[in-house]
Protein backbone atom coordinates (compact mmCIF):
# COMPACT_ATOMS: atom_id res chain seq x y z
CA UNK A 1 0.00 0.00 0.00
CA UNK A 2 1.26 3.27 -0.56
CA UNK A 3 1.36 6.06 1.58
CA UNK A 4 0.19 9.29 0.94
CA UNK A 5 3.73 11.10 2.14
CA UNK A 6 7.48 10.87 0.74
CA UNK A 7 9.66 12.70 2.77
CA UNK A 8 12.95 11.43 1.10
CA UNK A 9 13.73 12.00 -2.80
CA UNK A 10 15.88 13.74 -5.00
CA UNK A 11 16.03 15.32 -8.75
CA UNK A 12 18.54 15.94 -10.80
CA UNK A 13 19.50 18.81 -8.78
CA UNK A 14 21.45 16.85 -7.28
CA UNK A 15 21.96 13.02 -8.06
CA UNK A 16 18.69 11.72 -8.99
CA UNK A 17 17.39 11.18 -12.99
CA UNK A 18 14.39 13.03 -12.86
CA UNK A 19 13.21 16.54 -13.34
CA UNK A 20 11.93 18.30 -10.27
CA UNK A 21 8.20 18.94 -12.19
CA UNK A 22 8.56 15.31 -13.63
CA UNK A 23 8.93 13.58 -9.88
CA UNK A 24 5.94 15.33 -8.51
CA UNK A 25 4.08 14.05 -11.79
CA UNK A 26 5.25 10.71 -11.14
CA UNK A 27 4.28 11.22 -7.22
CA UNK A 28 1.06 12.59 -8.14
CA UNK A 29 0.65 10.06 -10.45
CA UNK A 30 1.01 7.43 -7.53
CA UNK A 31 -1.83 9.04 -5.38
CA UNK A 32 0.73 10.92 -3.18
CA UNK A 33 -0.53 13.56 -1.13
CA UNK A 34 2.73 15.13 0.40
CA UNK A 35 5.93 15.21 -1.39
CA UNK A 36 9.41 16.17 0.51
CA UNK A 37 12.53 17.20 -2.62
CA UNK A 38 15.42 16.69 -0.17
CA UNK A 39 18.41 16.76 -2.83
CA UNK A 40 21.68 16.88 -1.42
CA UNK A 41 23.53 19.94 -0.77
CA UNK A 42 21.30 21.72 -2.91
CA UNK A 43 17.75 23.60 -3.61
CA UNK A 44 18.11 24.33 -6.69
CA UNK A 45 15.10 21.77 -8.10
CA UNK A 46 12.82 23.39 -5.39
CA UNK A 47 11.17 26.21 -7.48
CA UNK A 48 10.23 24.15 -10.07
CA UNK A 49 8.74 21.30 -7.90
CA UNK A 50 6.77 24.14 -6.17
CA UNK A 51 5.59 25.83 -9.61
CA UNK A 52 4.28 22.25 -11.08
CA UNK A 53 3.01 21.39 -7.29
CA UNK A 54 0.56 24.39 -7.79
CA UNK A 55 -1.17 22.77 -10.79
CA UNK A 56 -2.75 19.86 -8.16
CA UNK A 57 -4.57 21.45 -4.90
CA UNK A 58 -4.44 18.53 -3.18
CA UNK A 59 -0.92 18.13 -3.17
CA UNK A 60 1.76 19.88 -1.22
CA UNK A 61 5.33 20.00 -1.89
CA UNK A 62 7.30 20.31 1.10
CA UNK A 63 10.63 22.04 0.67
CA UNK A 64 13.61 20.07 1.97
CA UNK A 65 17.39 19.06 1.51
CA UNK A 66 20.11 16.47 2.49
CA UNK A 67 23.24 17.36 3.93
CA UNK A 68 26.48 14.95 4.46
CA UNK A 69 28.44 15.44 7.45
CA UNK A 70 31.00 13.15 8.89
CA UNK A 71 31.69 11.97 12.32
CA UNK A 72 34.77 9.49 13.15
CA UNK A 73 34.68 6.54 10.80
CA UNK A 74 31.64 7.04 8.92
CA UNK A 75 29.06 9.58 7.47
CA UNK A 76 25.85 10.31 8.65
CA UNK A 77 23.09 12.36 6.66
CA UNK A 78 20.53 15.38 7.92
CA UNK A 79 17.50 16.20 6.59
CA UNK A 80 15.36 19.61 6.55
CA UNK A 81 12.55 20.73 5.90
CA UNK A 82 10.15 23.38 5.00
CA UNK A 83 13.12 25.13 5.19
CA UNK A 84 13.59 28.91 4.70
CA UNK A 85 15.45 27.63 0.91
CA UNK A 86 16.06 31.31 -0.36
CA UNK A 87 18.17 32.75 3.24
CA UNK A 88 21.31 34.11 1.18
CA UNK A 89 23.36 32.73 3.82
CA UNK A 90 22.19 29.36 3.71
CA UNK A 91 22.60 29.55 -0.08
CA UNK A 92 26.25 30.84 0.33
CA UNK A 93 27.18 27.77 2.52
CA UNK A 94 25.53 25.50 0.22
CA UNK A 95 27.13 27.07 -2.79
CA UNK A 96 30.54 25.96 -0.86
CA UNK A 97 29.14 22.48 0.22
CA UNK A 98 28.31 21.81 -3.80
CA UNK A 99 31.98 22.98 -4.64
CA UNK A 100 33.58 21.15 -2.27
CA UNK A 101 31.52 18.03 -3.89
CA UNK A 102 32.89 19.22 -7.34
CA UNK A 103 36.42 19.10 -6.46
CA UNK A 104 36.14 15.40 -4.45
CA UNK A 105 34.37 14.16 -7.39
CA UNK A 106 37.41 15.38 -9.42
CA UNK A 107 39.69 13.84 -7.58
CA UNK A 108 38.20 10.29 -7.07
CA UNK A 109 37.99 10.86 -11.14
CA UNK A 110 42.03 11.25 -11.22
CA UNK A 111 42.36 8.03 -8.81
CA UNK A 112 40.69 5.86 -11.17
CA UNK A 113 42.58 7.14 -14.27
CA UNK A 114 45.18 5.95 -12.34
CA UNK A 115 44.26 2.85 -11.85
CA UNK A 116 43.39 2.43 -15.66
CA UNK A 117 39.86 3.47 -16.00
CA UNK A 118 39.46 6.72 -18.76
CA UNK A 119 36.74 8.54 -17.18
CA UNK A 120 36.52 11.75 -19.30
CA UNK A 121 35.49 14.39 -16.36
CA UNK A 122 33.54 16.01 -18.64
CA UNK A 123 31.11 13.12 -18.75
CA UNK A 124 30.41 13.18 -14.99
CA UNK A 125 30.21 17.12 -15.33
CA UNK A 126 27.42 16.47 -17.90
CA UNK A 127 25.59 13.74 -15.95
CA UNK A 128 25.42 16.44 -12.97
CA UNK A 129 24.31 18.66 -15.53
CA UNK A 130 23.49 21.56 -12.99
CA UNK A 131 23.11 19.48 -10.14
CA UNK A 132 25.04 19.13 -7.42
CA UNK A 133 28.06 16.75 -8.14
CA UNK A 134 28.33 13.69 -6.18
CA UNK A 135 29.55 9.67 -6.07
CA UNK A 136 26.89 8.34 -7.90
CA UNK A 137 27.57 10.48 -11.06
CA UNK A 138 30.87 8.98 -11.57
CA UNK A 139 29.09 5.63 -10.26
CA UNK A 140 27.01 6.53 -13.72
CA UNK A 141 30.17 6.91 -15.63
CA UNK A 142 31.79 3.59 -14.64
CA UNK A 143 28.77 2.11 -15.40
CA UNK A 144 28.04 3.57 -18.68
CA UNK A 145 32.15 2.79 -19.84
CA UNK A 146 31.83 -0.54 -19.06
CA UNK A 147 34.12 -0.71 -15.59
CA UNK A 148 30.90 -2.01 -13.37
CA UNK A 149 27.34 -3.19 -13.81
CA UNK A 150 25.64 -1.22 -10.81
CA UNK A 151 25.67 1.88 -8.77
CA UNK A 152 26.03 -0.70 -5.47
CA UNK A 153 29.16 -2.58 -7.67
CA UNK A 154 30.74 0.98 -7.98
CA UNK A 155 30.81 2.05 -4.66
CA UNK A 156 31.42 -1.50 -3.30
CA UNK A 157 34.58 -2.22 -5.72
CA UNK A 158 35.95 1.52 -6.08
CA UNK A 159 33.92 4.55 -4.55
CA UNK A 160 32.66 3.80 -1.67
CA UNK A 161 34.38 4.68 2.07
CA UNK A 162 36.75 1.48 1.86
CA UNK A 163 37.13 1.44 -1.52
CA UNK A 164 40.47 3.01 -3.50
CA UNK A 165 39.29 5.62 -5.42
CA UNK A 166 37.42 7.17 -2.42
CA UNK A 167 38.05 10.67 -1.08
CA UNK A 168 37.05 12.64 1.97
CA UNK A 169 34.89 15.11 1.05
CA UNK A 170 35.14 18.66 3.61
CA UNK A 171 33.59 18.09 6.72
CA UNK A 172 30.64 19.18 8.53
CA UNK A 173 29.71 17.24 11.77
CA UNK A 174 25.99 16.28 12.30
CA UNK A 175 25.97 19.06 15.33
CA UNK A 176 27.03 21.75 12.67
CA UNK A 177 24.67 20.52 10.00
CA UNK A 178 21.45 20.83 12.62
CA UNK A 179 22.75 24.54 13.79
CA UNK A 180 22.53 25.35 9.90
CA UNK A 181 19.17 24.60 9.52
CA UNK A 182 18.15 25.41 12.25
CA UNK A 183 19.08 28.96 11.46
CA UNK A 184 17.31 28.28 8.04
CA UNK A 185 14.17 28.27 9.74
CA UNK A 186 14.04 24.14 9.32
CA UNK A 187 13.01 20.70 10.85
CA UNK A 188 16.17 18.95 11.00
CA UNK A 189 15.20 15.08 11.25
CA UNK A 190 18.06 12.02 11.34
CA UNK A 191 18.06 10.30 7.63
CA UNK A 192 18.18 6.41 7.87
CA UNK A 193 19.88 5.81 11.47
CA UNK A 194 19.49 1.78 11.50
CA UNK A 195 23.23 1.39 10.54
CA UNK A 196 24.61 4.05 13.23
CA UNK A 197 25.96 1.63 16.22
CA UNK A 198 26.08 4.32 18.93
CA UNK A 199 21.99 5.56 17.49
CA UNK A 200 20.82 6.17 21.89
CA UNK A 201 24.17 8.29 22.49
CA UNK A 202 23.77 10.55 19.15
CA UNK A 203 20.22 11.04 19.71
CA UNK A 204 20.65 12.74 22.59
CA UNK A 205 23.75 14.83 21.56
CA UNK A 206 20.86 15.98 18.12
CA UNK A 207 18.39 16.43 19.78
CA UNK A 208 19.89 19.17 22.27
CA UNK A 209 21.20 20.72 19.05
CA UNK A 210 17.82 21.19 17.52
CA UNK A 211 16.79 17.24 15.56
CA UNK A 212 13.32 17.08 15.93
CA UNK A 213 13.15 13.61 14.38
CA UNK A 214 14.16 10.30 12.95
CA UNK A 215 13.73 8.47 9.64
CA UNK A 216 11.73 5.61 10.84
CA UNK A 217 10.72 3.86 7.70
CA UNK A 218 12.95 4.04 4.81
CA UNK A 219 13.50 2.25 2.25
CA UNK A 220 14.09 -1.56 2.31
CA UNK A 221 14.16 -1.30 6.54
CA UNK A 222 12.12 -4.28 7.80
CA UNK A 223 9.54 -4.31 10.26
CA UNK A 224 11.39 -4.80 13.20
CA UNK A 225 13.86 -2.33 11.93
CA UNK A 226 11.22 -0.10 12.02
CA UNK A 227 9.89 -0.77 15.09
CA UNK A 228 13.30 -0.08 16.66
CA UNK A 229 13.80 3.14 15.26
CA UNK A 230 9.71 4.15 16.37
CA UNK A 231 10.45 2.96 20.05
CA UNK A 232 13.80 5.08 19.64
CA UNK A 233 11.76 7.89 18.83
CA UNK A 234 9.06 7.33 21.32
CA UNK A 235 11.78 7.64 23.75
CA UNK A 236 13.29 10.63 22.75
CA UNK A 237 10.46 12.31 21.95
CA UNK A 238 11.22 13.19 18.02
CA UNK A 239 8.86 13.09 15.20
CA UNK A 240 8.81 9.99 12.92
CA UNK A 241 8.77 10.15 9.48
CA UNK A 242 10.17 8.09 6.05
CA UNK A 243 10.95 8.33 2.64
CA UNK A 244 12.22 5.97 -0.03
CA UNK A 245 15.22 7.74 -0.86
CA UNK A 246 13.96 7.25 -4.22
CA UNK A 247 16.51 8.69 -7.02
CA UNK A 248 15.03 7.15 -10.05
CA UNK A 249 17.89 4.45 -10.72
CA UNK A 250 16.27 1.13 -10.87
CA UNK A 251 18.13 -0.45 -8.56
CA UNK A 252 17.20 -3.41 -6.77
CA UNK A 253 17.12 -1.71 -3.27
CA UNK A 254 15.31 1.24 -4.55
CA UNK A 255 11.31 1.76 -3.59
CA UNK A 256 9.14 4.20 -5.92
CA UNK A 257 8.08 7.52 -3.64
CA UNK A 258 5.12 6.76 -1.12
CA UNK A 259 6.34 2.64 -1.14
CA UNK A 260 6.99 2.69 2.45
CA UNK A 261 4.92 2.11 5.44
CA UNK A 262 4.51 5.77 6.88
CA UNK A 263 1.59 6.06 9.11
CA UNK A 264 -1.02 8.74 8.43
CA UNK A 265 -0.58 9.41 12.27
CA UNK A 266 3.18 10.03 11.58
CA UNK A 267 2.21 12.20 8.97
CA UNK A 268 -0.26 14.43 10.41
CA UNK A 269 1.88 15.09 13.52
CA UNK A 270 4.78 16.29 11.29
CA UNK A 271 3.11 18.10 8.71
CA UNK A 272 1.19 20.02 12.11
CA UNK A 273 5.27 21.07 13.47
CA UNK A 274 6.27 22.09 9.93
CA UNK A 275 3.02 24.20 10.02
CA UNK A 276 4.05 25.54 13.34
CA UNK A 277 7.06 26.52 12.32
CA UNK A 278 6.22 28.51 9.28
CA UNK A 279 3.26 29.94 10.79
CA UNK A 280 4.84 33.41 11.62
CA UNK A 281 6.95 33.11 8.34
CA UNK A 282 6.67 36.25 5.89
CA UNK A 283 6.05 35.04 2.12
Amino acid sequence: MTSRADFHTHTLASDGLLAPGDLVRLAVSRGLRILAVTDHDSTEGIAEALSIAAHYPEFTLVPGIEMSTDIPGDEIHVLGYFLDYQDPDFQSTLTGLRNARRDRGRMMVEKLHAMGMEIPWERVEKLASDGSLGRPHVAQALIELGYVSTFQEAFDRYIGRNGPAYVERAKLTPVEAIELLVKARALPVLAHPASQSNLEELLVQLKAAGMLGIEVYYQDYDHNTCARLAAAAERHGLLKIGGSDFHGFGSERERLPGDIPLADEAIDAFMAAGLRMTSGRRT
